[in-house]
Parts: structure tokens; sequence; C-alpha cells
């Protein structure tokens, strides 16, 4: 199974190659990694794609957890989160082509961001599923180069990422049924 996990980490040397060897080390592979700094400049937000089976995936984040550098590690797959890709394509297009591809680049809602008498390159955020059928349909017409960028994850509503953290283990401790159904909290919504 697939697993979106968000690390929480002090913006210091060596982190990211601290994070990566954990998993390299393991014989796991990471599909997709970004990091960057978070409104606290000494701290850092990484967004690991991973694949493995649940209690594989419980073991690499308890791992996670033991690194000094990092404060706080949440598994986003189980929680209702939003998340983006982002593509940079060019395509070499002239003639008739020229008018099909930016037929596409307007219903992907994507954006030129530079043209040359050759071509295009453009850019697109979205889903996975919409990244991969936008490159798909390009193809044909002639794509030279992709340039894609990892995925990026937060938890929908107000909540950090610590409350969701303790709202992730609260659900497994008592179950998804019973988990913030106290404080009426059972329609989704992430606490603050």
């Amino acid at each position: 199974m697939r697993h979106t996990i968000s690390v929480l980490v002090e913006n210091q040397f060596g982190v990211l190659a601290r994070i990566s060897g954990l998993f390299s080390g393991r014989g796991y592979n990471i599909d997709s990694l970004t990091v960057a700094e978070t409104l606290d400049p000494t701290t850092s937000r990484m967004t690991i794609v991973t694949r493995g089976e649940d209690p594989v995936i419980e073991q690499i984040i308890k791992q996670l957890n033991r690194l000094i550098d990092v404060i706080k590690v949440v598994d986003l797959t189980g929680v209702d989160h939003v998340e983006r890709e982002i593509v940079l394509v060019k395509v070499v297009a002239q003639g008739e082509k020229r008018e099909e591809v930016l037929r596409i680049v307007d219903i992907f809602r994507g954006k030129i961001i530079d043209v040359s008498p050759e071509g295009f390159v453009i850019e697109l955020t979205g889903d996975e599923d919409k990244i991969n059928a936008f490159v798909n349909l390009l193809k044909p017409l002639g794509v030279k180069e992709v340039a894609r960028a990892g995925k990026v994850a937060m938890p929908r509503g107000l909540g950090k990422l610590g409350s969701v953290a303790k709202s992730v283990e609260k659900e497994r401790k008592e179950g998804p049924e019973l988990a913030g159904s106290s404080k009426g909290e059972g329609s989704g919504a992430l606490p603050a």
C-alpha cells in the first residue's frame, strides 16, 4: 500500500541525509520526497511517499520518531488531507500541434510559462492522476522533457500537524468509530 508521511524536522544540516538513510538502510524505496522550510525558519516539513504494508510503515514511523532532529511524524494516508504535485513539461509543437497543445493546457487549467517558435514549457499542478493524464495526452504531440516535483500534503481543516498526530493516535487506540465522539468531532473535521 502507498503511504504519504508528513515529517516535521529541525532545519539542520544532515537531517535529510539521516532520514533518507533510514529508508535506504532498511531497503525501502522513497517514491517521492519534498522538503521546505515552514513558517518557522528553524523547522522544515518533509512529505515522503513510500510503499509498504501497514506494519512496515508503523515501524518506519517509530524509527523516524527516534531520530533526534524529528519533531513530529504523521502518516496522512488514513487522515483527510489534500495533496498536490507540480510538473513542468517541455513540448515540441509547431503548426496544428500548437493549437492542440494549447487546448489540452486550457482543459487541464495548466499555464504556459515559456514560449518559443519550436514549442512550450507548461506548468501544471494537481493530484497524481491529473498529472499522469496530462502527460499521457501530450506524449503523442511531442513531449521533449518532463520535470516532476514530489507530492506535498497537508491535513484538511485548521488543525496543525501536531493535533492531527494526536487525533490519529487516539483513533488507533479507540477505533475510528469512537475517536472524537465525546466532543462531536465525528464530522471528519480535524481538531483545532
